[in-house]
């Protein structure tokens, strides 16, 4: 038995459907990380349990909200999971440029909380905000990070 069939294969990163298509069919999601939000390339379990398999473009990445797959009575959208981050309240607008520019420069990708700034939990994020001098508490929130950003290890 193939049972390849079975499992939709997801070649896009969202479906353009309105919210009338969308009337009476059951939400599902696929809560992902950020970094999650980045493979395009695996095997998927939503939070009812449906598999997907996804075969995005190179460079594609999920954004929360999108509708990902529309299946028969069911559709699948991406939300953005809690993760570990470090969360920095700037005291001056110049800090809170320099912390945005020092984590940029070393290729790391940065959130917009209201007032706050988000990074990884990361040991290189805690060194540099400890170097510049800057509180920050350790927190788990939702990280969508500003922009598209790149990755040079992908």
């Amino acid at each position: 038995m193939d049972t390849s069939a079975e499992v939709p294969v997801v070649t896009r990163t969202h479906v353009h459907v309105g919210e009338r298509e969308l009337a009476g069919l059951e939400r599902d999601a696929l809560v992902l990380t950020a970094e999650e939000r980045r493979w395009g390339r695996r095997r998927v379990t939503t939070r009812a349990g449906r598999a997907l398999a996804l075969a995005l473009p190179t460079g594609s990445a999920l954004a929360p909200g999108d509708v990902l797959h529309v299946g028969p009575g069911f559709y699948v959208a991406i939300e953005a999971a809690p993760e570990p981050v470090l969360a920095v309240a700037p005291r001056s607008r110049a800090e809170g440029l320099r912390v945005a520019f020092e984590v940029g420069n070393r290729h790391f990708a940065l959130a917009l909380e209201g007032e706050r700034l988000l990074v990884p939990d990361d040991p290189a994020m805690e060194q540099l905000l400890g170097r510049l001098g800057v509180a920050f508490e350790r927190t788990r929130t939702v990280f969508v990070p500003v922009g598209a950003g790149h990755r040079h290890d992908h």
